[in-house]
């Protein structure tokens, strides 16, 4: 999860630094094939997540919308 906010940069700023630290530890301990999946972005920051690496989105919100928290 990125912060949450409307920002943009700081949003891209942050999946682009995760993706520099899941390339560095892939590079360093494990094989070609292990550790190859970044989950990273949500409903609201998905498609920047997908252009800074991101393989995995969690979109729930977009599929079955926003949570709905009220006490009963």
């Amino acid at each position: 999860m990125a912060t949450y906010t409307d920002d943009t940069d700081i949003i891209r700023k942050e999946f682009k630094k995760l993706k520099e630290i899941h390339t560095q530890l892939h590079s360093k301990y494990f094989n070609q094939n292990d550790f190859d999946q970044i989950s990273m972005g949500m409903s609201q920051d998905y498609k920047i997540a997908i252009e800074e690496g991101g393989t995995m989105v969690r979109i729930g919100s977009s599929i079955f919308g926003e949570r709905n928290y009220q006490k009963k």
